[in-house]
Protein backbone atom coordinates (compact mmCIF):
# COMPACT_ATOMS: atom_id res chain seq x y z
CA UNK A 1 0.00 0.00 0.00
CA UNK A 2 1.85 3.03 -0.86
CA UNK A 3 1.94 6.19 1.94
CA UNK A 4 -0.86 8.60 0.06
CA UNK A 5 -3.35 5.79 0.30
CA UNK A 6 -2.90 5.51 4.25
CA UNK A 7 -4.29 7.75 6.54
CA UNK A 8 -1.89 10.43 7.85
CA UNK A 9 -1.83 11.31 11.39
CA UNK A 10 -0.32 14.36 12.47
CA UNK A 11 1.27 14.54 15.64
CA UNK A 12 3.42 17.23 17.73
CA UNK A 13 6.67 16.17 20.16
CA UNK A 14 6.41 18.47 23.41
CA UNK A 15 8.81 18.39 25.91
CA UNK A 16 7.10 19.31 29.32
CA UNK A 17 8.38 21.25 32.52
CA UNK A 18 11.40 23.00 31.36
CA UNK A 19 11.84 25.55 28.92
CA UNK A 20 14.64 23.90 27.21
CA UNK A 21 14.43 21.15 24.46
CA UNK A 22 15.41 18.83 24.95
CA UNK A 23 15.10 18.37 28.52
CA UNK A 24 11.73 17.95 30.93
CA UNK A 25 9.49 14.87 30.09
CA UNK A 26 8.83 13.98 26.37
CA UNK A 27 4.82 13.33 25.51
CA UNK A 28 3.55 13.26 21.81
CA UNK A 29 0.42 14.17 20.57
CA UNK A 30 -1.97 13.30 17.78
CA UNK A 31 -3.73 16.29 17.52
CA UNK A 32 -6.72 14.77 15.98
CA UNK A 33 -7.21 11.53 16.80
CA UNK A 34 -10.98 11.15 15.72
CA UNK A 35 -12.11 7.74 14.39
CA UNK A 36 -8.96 5.86 15.96
CA UNK A 37 -10.61 2.59 18.35
CA UNK A 38 -8.05 2.50 21.32
CA UNK A 39 -6.58 -0.53 19.84
CA UNK A 40 -5.17 1.63 17.76
CA UNK A 41 -4.60 3.99 20.22
CA UNK A 42 -2.64 1.78 22.18
CA UNK A 43 -0.69 0.74 19.50
CA UNK A 44 0.46 4.37 17.96
CA UNK A 45 1.53 4.63 21.93
CA UNK A 46 3.52 1.32 21.49
CA UNK A 47 5.10 2.93 18.31
CA UNK A 48 6.19 6.51 20.09
CA UNK A 49 7.11 4.68 22.74
CA UNK A 50 7.23 7.39 24.90
CA UNK A 51 6.10 7.43 28.99
CA UNK A 52 2.90 9.11 27.50
CA UNK A 53 0.85 10.08 24.43
CA UNK A 54 -2.19 11.70 24.37
CA UNK A 55 -4.88 12.03 21.42
CA UNK A 56 -7.05 15.08 21.39
CA UNK A 57 -10.54 14.02 19.94
CA UNK A 58 -12.01 17.70 18.45
CA UNK A 59 -15.92 18.35 19.41
CA UNK A 60 -18.04 21.01 17.64
CA UNK A 61 -17.62 24.43 18.94
CA UNK A 62 -19.80 24.61 20.87
CA UNK A 63 -19.51 21.87 22.59
CA UNK A 64 -16.10 22.44 23.31
CA UNK A 65 -16.89 25.19 24.73
CA UNK A 66 -19.74 23.58 26.87
CA UNK A 67 -17.39 20.06 27.66
CA UNK A 68 -13.85 21.37 27.25
CA UNK A 69 -11.35 19.40 24.73
CA UNK A 70 -11.39 15.89 24.80
CA UNK A 71 -8.38 14.35 25.23
CA UNK A 72 -7.02 9.97 26.23
CA UNK A 73 -3.61 9.53 27.74
CA UNK A 74 -1.69 6.51 27.00
CA UNK A 75 1.12 5.03 28.01
CA UNK A 76 3.00 2.11 26.09
CA UNK A 77 0.95 -0.29 28.37
CA UNK A 78 -2.15 1.28 29.46
CA UNK A 79 -4.69 3.73 29.20
CA UNK A 80 -4.88 6.47 32.48
CA UNK A 81 -7.31 8.45 33.72
CA UNK A 82 -5.27 11.16 34.55
CA UNK A 83 -1.65 12.32 33.98
CA UNK A 84 0.35 15.78 34.57
CA UNK A 85 2.30 16.35 32.06
CA UNK A 86 0.50 15.07 29.03
CA UNK A 87 -2.14 17.51 30.73
CA UNK A 88 0.07 20.36 31.05
CA UNK A 89 1.43 19.37 27.18
CA UNK A 90 -1.25 19.36 25.26
CA UNK A 91 -3.05 21.92 27.04
CA UNK A 92 -0.17 24.47 25.33
CA UNK A 93 -0.04 23.06 22.43
CA UNK A 94 -4.05 23.72 22.12
CA UNK A 95 -2.80 27.34 24.07
CA UNK A 96 -0.35 28.63 21.13
CA UNK A 97 -2.98 26.91 18.37
CA UNK A 98 -6.01 28.16 19.50
CA UNK A 99 -4.59 31.61 21.04
CA UNK A 100 -6.82 31.01 24.45
CA UNK A 101 -4.90 31.48 27.91
CA UNK A 102 -7.79 29.20 29.46
CA UNK A 103 -7.80 25.69 28.24
CA UNK A 104 -10.26 23.22 29.67
CA UNK A 105 -9.03 19.52 29.26
CA UNK A 106 -12.04 16.97 29.33
CA UNK A 107 -10.27 13.75 30.45
CA UNK A 108 -11.52 10.42 32.10
CA UNK A 109 -10.78 11.88 35.62
CA UNK A 110 -12.63 15.05 35.12
CA UNK A 111 -12.72 18.37 34.05
CA UNK A 112 -9.28 20.01 34.29
CA UNK A 113 -8.35 23.71 33.79
CA UNK A 114 -5.29 25.35 32.19
CA UNK A 115 -4.02 28.89 33.15
CA UNK A 116 -1.39 30.04 31.08
CA UNK A 117 0.53 33.35 31.52
CA UNK A 118 2.21 35.11 28.49
CA UNK A 119 5.98 36.00 28.82
CA UNK A 120 7.70 39.24 28.00
CA UNK A 121 9.60 36.37 25.32
CA UNK A 122 6.34 35.78 23.31
CA UNK A 123 8.06 31.67 22.78
CA UNK A 124 7.48 31.14 26.45
CA UNK A 125 4.23 30.80 28.00
CA UNK A 126 3.69 29.57 31.81
CA UNK A 127 0.73 27.10 32.33
CA UNK A 128 -0.54 26.22 35.58
CA UNK A 129 -3.05 23.38 36.07
CA UNK A 130 -5.86 23.44 38.75
CA UNK A 131 -5.81 19.40 39.78
CA UNK A 132 -8.80 17.47 41.63
CA UNK A 133 -8.92 18.22 45.56
CA UNK A 134 -6.72 15.33 46.83
CA UNK A 135 -8.21 12.09 48.83
CA UNK A 136 -5.63 11.36 51.52
CA UNK A 137 -4.78 7.40 51.33
CA UNK A 138 -3.20 5.41 53.97
CA UNK A 139 0.24 5.88 56.13
CA UNK A 140 2.36 3.25 55.55
CA UNK A 141 4.83 1.47 57.83
CA UNK A 142 8.07 2.70 57.04
CA UNK A 143 10.00 -0.87 57.99
CA UNK A 144 7.83 -2.19 55.27
CA UNK A 145 8.65 0.91 52.97
CA UNK A 146 12.13 0.42 53.26
CA UNK A 147 11.76 -3.44 52.83
CA UNK A 148 10.34 -2.98 49.59
CA UNK A 149 12.40 -0.04 48.44
CA UNK A 150 15.66 -1.57 49.06
CA UNK A 151 16.34 1.26 51.89
CA UNK A 152 17.66 1.74 55.05
CA UNK A 153 15.43 2.26 58.16
CA UNK A 154 17.45 5.80 58.81
CA UNK A 155 17.31 6.89 55.16
CA UNK A 156 13.41 7.38 54.94
CA UNK A 157 12.97 10.60 57.16
CA UNK A 158 11.79 9.95 60.70
CA UNK A 159 9.71 13.32 60.88
CA UNK A 160 7.62 13.13 58.38
CA UNK A 161 4.90 10.31 57.18
CA UNK A 162 5.10 7.91 54.15
CA UNK A 163 1.48 8.87 52.53
CA UNK A 164 -0.72 8.14 49.89
CA UNK A 165 -2.45 11.08 48.02
CA UNK A 166 -4.52 11.00 44.81
CA UNK A 167 -5.73 13.55 42.62
CA UNK A 168 -6.84 10.96 39.94
CA UNK A 169 -3.33 8.96 39.98
CA UNK A 170 -2.40 7.67 43.85
CA UNK A 171 1.21 8.01 44.77
CA UNK A 172 2.98 7.08 47.95
CA UNK A 173 5.02 9.81 49.15
CA UNK A 174 8.12 8.58 50.69
CA UNK A 175 10.58 11.61 52.35
CA UNK A 176 14.23 10.76 52.27
CA UNK A 177 17.01 11.91 53.59
CA UNK A 178 19.13 12.86 51.19
CA UNK A 179 19.83 12.69 47.08
CA UNK A 180 22.17 9.40 47.18
CA UNK A 181 19.12 7.67 48.94
CA UNK A 182 16.62 9.04 45.91
CA UNK A 183 18.91 6.84 43.86
CA UNK A 184 19.61 3.87 45.79
CA UNK A 185 15.57 3.07 45.50
CA UNK A 186 15.10 0.03 44.01
CA UNK A 187 14.84 -2.37 42.45
CA UNK A 188 11.39 -2.26 40.17
CA UNK A 189 10.13 -5.71 40.65
CA UNK A 190 10.27 -5.39 44.29
CA UNK A 191 8.37 -2.20 44.70
CA UNK A 192 6.24 -3.53 42.14
CA UNK A 193 5.18 -6.26 44.74
CA UNK A 194 4.35 -3.75 47.52
CA UNK A 195 2.35 -1.72 44.85
CA UNK A 196 0.19 -4.54 44.06
CA UNK A 197 -1.05 -4.70 47.39
CA UNK A 198 -0.74 -1.25 48.34
CA UNK A 199 -3.74 1.81 47.45
CA UNK A 200 -0.59 3.69 45.65
CA UNK A 201 0.15 3.43 41.74
CA UNK A 202 3.86 4.79 41.92
CA UNK A 203 6.34 5.31 45.05
CA UNK A 204 7.17 8.82 44.74
CA UNK A 205 10.38 9.94 46.39
CA UNK A 206 11.69 12.97 47.67
CA UNK A 207 14.19 14.72 49.50
CA UNK A 208 15.02 18.43 50.56
CA UNK A 209 18.22 17.70 49.46
CA UNK A 210 18.53 19.56 45.64
CA UNK A 211 21.10 20.51 43.38
CA UNK A 212 19.16 23.95 42.37
CA UNK A 213 19.34 25.75 45.53
CA UNK A 214 15.94 27.43 44.40
CA UNK A 215 14.15 23.82 44.60
CA UNK A 216 12.16 22.75 47.40
CA UNK A 217 12.64 19.30 47.11
CA UNK A 218 14.71 16.99 44.29
CA UNK A 219 12.06 13.77 43.53
CA UNK A 220 12.53 10.79 41.50
CA UNK A 221 9.70 8.31 40.45
CA UNK A 222 10.51 4.47 39.07
CA UNK A 223 8.29 4.18 36.49
CA UNK A 224 8.16 0.52 34.72
CA UNK A 225 11.90 -0.27 34.41
CA UNK A 226 12.99 3.00 34.44
CA UNK A 227 12.62 6.74 35.60
CA UNK A 228 9.67 9.73 34.63
CA UNK A 229 11.42 12.63 34.14
CA UNK A 230 8.72 14.41 35.00
CA UNK A 231 5.07 13.45 36.60
CA UNK A 232 2.55 16.20 37.29
CA UNK A 233 0.78 13.98 38.67
CA UNK A 234 2.82 12.83 41.60
CA UNK A 235 4.21 16.67 41.99
CA UNK A 236 0.38 17.32 42.66
CA UNK A 237 0.07 14.79 44.74
CA UNK A 238 3.49 15.69 46.71
CA UNK A 239 1.97 19.68 46.81
CA UNK A 240 -0.90 17.92 49.00
CA UNK A 241 1.53 16.17 51.12
CA UNK A 242 3.78 19.04 51.65
CA UNK A 243 0.91 21.23 52.77
CA UNK A 244 -0.74 18.65 55.20
CA UNK A 245 2.24 18.17 56.74
CA UNK A 246 3.68 21.80 57.01
CA UNK A 247 6.85 21.40 54.66
CA UNK A 248 4.99 24.42 52.41
CA UNK A 249 3.13 27.56 53.71
CA UNK A 250 -0.18 28.35 52.62
CA UNK A 251 -0.42 28.97 48.89
CA UNK A 252 3.21 29.23 48.70
CA UNK A 253 4.49 27.95 45.62
CA UNK A 254 7.69 25.68 45.43
CA UNK A 255 9.85 24.01 42.60
CA UNK A 256 10.35 20.29 42.63
CA UNK A 257 13.21 19.14 40.48
CA UNK A 258 12.75 15.98 38.94
CA UNK A 259 14.47 14.10 36.16
CA UNK A 260 18.42 14.43 36.92
CA UNK A 261 18.95 10.78 37.21
CA UNK A 262 18.28 10.34 33.34
CA UNK A 263 19.32 13.39 32.13
CA UNK A 264 16.17 14.99 31.57
CA UNK A 265 15.97 18.27 34.24
CA UNK A 266 12.89 19.21 34.83
CA UNK A 267 11.02 22.16 37.14
CA UNK A 268 7.55 21.62 38.24
CA UNK A 269 6.12 23.89 40.56
CA UNK A 270 3.67 23.37 42.42
CA UNK A 271 0.95 24.93 44.96
CA UNK A 272 -1.68 24.09 47.48
CA UNK A 273 -3.83 24.99 50.22
CA UNK A 274 -5.11 23.40 53.29
CA UNK A 275 -8.48 24.69 54.95
CA UNK A 276 -9.29 22.75 58.36
CA UNK A 277 -7.98 19.23 57.97
CA UNK A 278 -8.77 19.11 53.84
CA UNK A 279 -6.39 20.28 51.33
CA UNK A 280 -7.73 22.69 48.00
CA UNK A 281 -6.59 24.50 45.33
CA UNK A 282 -3.63 21.95 44.41
CA UNK A 283 -1.84 23.99 41.17
CA UNK A 284 0.57 22.19 39.20
CA UNK A 285 2.82 24.21 36.66
CA UNK A 286 5.40 24.85 34.07
CA UNK A 287 6.96 25.72 30.67
CA UNK A 288 6.62 23.29 27.82
CA UNK A 289 8.62 23.73 24.70
CA UNK A 290 7.38 21.75 21.45
CA UNK A 291 10.24 19.88 19.58
CA UNK A 292 8.88 18.29 16.48
CA UNK A 293 6.62 17.86 14.07
CA UNK A 294 5.45 15.21 12.11
CA UNK A 295 2.79 12.40 10.68
CA UNK A 296 2.04 8.78 11.54
CA UNK A 297 0.04 6.72 8.44
CA UNK A 298 -1.58 3.90 9.19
Amino acid sequence: MQADQRRRLPYVLMDVFTDRPLEGNQLAIFTDARGLSTEQMQALARETNLSETTFILPREIEEERREGTRVRIFTVQEELVFAGHPTLGTAYFLHRFGGSNEVRLDLKVGKIPVHFRPEADADKSFGEMRQRDPETGNVHNKEDIARATGLALHEIVPHLPVQTFSTGMPFIIVPVISIDAVRKAGPWNRMAEYLERSDGKFFYFVTAETADPQAKLHARMPFYNGDDPATGSAAGCCAAWMAMHGVIDRGEQAIIEQGLEVHRPSRIYVRAEKSGDKIVNVHVGGYCVEVAQGEVWI
